[in-house]
């Protein structure tokens, strides 16, 4: 029975051979699949290994560096403003600006009210703001912050803010030098004035670097230099601010004492061309953005038009005397006080019978000038005032500066003239009629107008005969006598020669009797011109309104105040009244100093 049990078990188990047990078929099966399967996932992940560092290595590794390496940007610092002697005038201090990653910030909405708080903005804002620019990885929450502030803020630790360093402009003299300098925008970009015209030299051109950070946006390490910051360059003005802010001071006095509706006051250095002060009223301050915009920011010293009233005199008489018709000596007849023009008369407050042109010139007479003017050619009066500057633009480059107007001298008929040679009918900017005194006081050489400074004297154009000039200096000192009109703008210790000017402004069909324009200009010390300056106020309003009223003592003490700084030696006791030396010596400037 046992043999027989051992072959039925022989008999079932028929899959094992004589050596051994032998294998399911089923398991061969599975073991097969198995093998398959671990071969086809090998293939795969080889497969992928390849694809991963051959195919798409540069799409891969440029996420990985996303992640953690960024191309930051190194702000250039903009070039610095200064006046002659190196005192700042515009300089850009660093700043903090906080910006966020909206998709990153959206995963942390319930930090937005801190985050608004310490950003002293309104919470429902900053919201708005993040969600509806979900698909930006960049935008300003805050621009120019203070860096111990803005730190605060990155401390909260609130995810996807971060922070960028920035310049912000800032103006030590404020409102002094607001409308010469401009402004930038937030950006740091020249938007206005000064900041424009030099823009292309001030402004630095932005560097780049490879940094990696953290998690938190912190720099870990600089990992190469992509390009090198360059720093603005610096600018030096003719600007000497110790005037600047002696015209600013006197020209807000005389606002203020005369109910004025605005003012100018420019002044240039007669030798160089340069522009040692240019001030307006009303004023704004730089520093402060809510009062930058278009009505307060103009400078209206090179930008504003006005008919020049008598202050134009001089150089008619300039034409007049180059034209070789007329002498210092010349006698014209005003006589019986008024002339008449077509139909326009023309009169003079007093009848001053046969007066010379020094006269004139000191009384303002208006039918003097209107018989001067009518007795030249047309042709050669409208060349002599093109060529001292008037109806076109200056060699300044100043933003905005207006041409004024000056009709060809073929539009012109007889009345024109006439009105032309006491200041109507033609348009001229304060800057305009400045560089026309300095040219005057150049002794006849028209210099370029610069607000940088001139360390060479520029080499002028030669625009009226040396000898023409310096007789109409000469004239134009009797305008600051006591016979004269503009003897308010005496200086003690110096001689001065200058002209005032009233003029009615123009309004809608014809020109208003109420509203003036009072304007004085003049070179000073007359011996040998240093500077040359106009004082315009516009619309005085406290009663007086003539030009040797309200504009003359401004000149006498800003002028004043400016040859005192500038150690110009006195020359109001040199030589006889009568006498023009060309240049006092050494010896007689130390002389008058003591």
């Amino acid at each position: 029975m046992r043999r027989d049990r051992r072959a039925k078990e022989r008999g079932r188990g028929g899959g094992r051979d004589r050596g051994g047990e032998s294998t399911p078929k089923s398991f061969r099966i599975r073991a097969a699949v198995l093998l398959g399967v671990l071969a086809i996932s090998a293939c795969g992940l080889l497969w992928r290994a390849v694809d991963l560092q051959l195919m798409d290595h540069g799409f891969l590794a440029s996420q990985g560096d996303a992640r953690y390496s960024r191309v930051a940007t190194i702000a250039a610092h903009r070039g610095t403003v200064t006046d002659r002697y190196g005192e700042p005038l515009a300089v850009s201090t660093p700043v903090d600006s906080v910006w966020a990653n909206p998709k990153e910030l959206a995963l942390a909405t319930d930090q937005l009210p801190r985050l608004a708080k310490a950003l002293k903005l309104d919470r429902n804002e900053l919201a708005r703001r993040v969600t509806s620019n979900l698909d930006r990885e960049f935008l300003y929450l805050r621009r120019h912050m203070q860096p111990a502030e803005a730190t605060r803020i990155k401390a909260l630790g609130i995810p996807g803010v971060y922070l960028v360093r920035e310049y912000r402009r800032y103006y030590p003299s404020g409102e002094v030098v607001g409308h010469l300098l401009g402004f930038t925008s937030i950006d740091d970009t020249g938007q206005e004035g000064i900041e424009l015209a030099f823009d292309h030299w001030l402004a630095g051109e932005d560097g780049a670097k490879r940094v990696i950070q953290d998690r938190y946006g912190r720099v870990v390490q600089d990992v190469e230099s992509i390009r090198p910051v360059r720093p603005g360059r610096d600018l030096v003005l003719s600007i000497d601010l110790r005037i600047q802010y002696l015209a600013y001071r006197e020209l807000k006095a005389a606002i203020r004492e005369q109910r004025a509706k605005s003012g100018s006051v420019i002044v240039l250095d007669v030798d160089t061309g340069e522009v040692l002060a240019m001030v307006n009223q009303p004023a704004y301050n730089p520093n402060d953005r809510d009062q930058i915009n278009a009505r307060t920011y103009r400078n209206r010293a090179a930008t504003d038009i006005l008919e020049p009233g008598s202050s134009i005199k001089p150089f008619v008489v300039a034409a007049a005397l180059a034209s070789g018709k007329y002498s210092e000596q010349s006698i014209v007849d005003t006589s019986p006080g008024y002339i008449r023009v077509g139909v326009k008369p023309i009169e003079d407050k007093h009848n001053l019978g046969r007066i010379d042109l020094a006269t004139i010139l000191a009384k303002s007479s208006n039918v003097g000038m209107t018989r001067v003017a009518l007795s030249l050619d047309p042709e050669q009066l409208w060349t002599t005032l093109t060529r001292l500057g008037f109806g076109q633009v200056t060699t300044s480059g100043y933003p905005g500066e207006s041409a004024g107007l000056l009709p060809h001298w073929s539009h012109w008929r007889p009345i024109g003239i006439a009105t032309m040679s006491y200041g109507y009918g033609l348009s001229v900017t304060p800057l305009q009629l400045a560089h026309a005194y300095a040219t005057i006081g150049g002794a006849g050489q028209s210099r370029p107008v610069s607000f940088l400074r001139v360390d060479t004297v520029p080499v002028g154009d030669r625009v009226l005969d040396e000898r023409v000039s310096r007789s109409l200096v000469h004239m134009l000192e009797s305008v600051v006598t006591p016979a004269g009109t503009g003897v308010r703008a005496a200086i003690p210790g110096y001689r001065v020669a200058g002209k005032t000017g009233t003029a009615w402004k123009s309004n809608a069909g014809g020109y208003s009797t109420d509203r003036y324009m009072a304007v004085f200009g003049g070179v000073a010390p007359a011996t040998h011109p240093r500077l040359a300056a106009v004082v315009i106020i516009d619309e005085p309003g406290a009663g007086q309104y003539y030009g040797g009223d309200v504009a003359a003592p401004v000149f006498s003490r800003v002028v004043g105040g400016a040859l005192r700084l500038m150690a110009v030696a006195p020359d109001a006791a040199i030589g006889a009244p009568d006498e023009v030396p060309s240049m006092p010596s050494p010896a007689r400037q130390q002389v008058a100093l003591r």
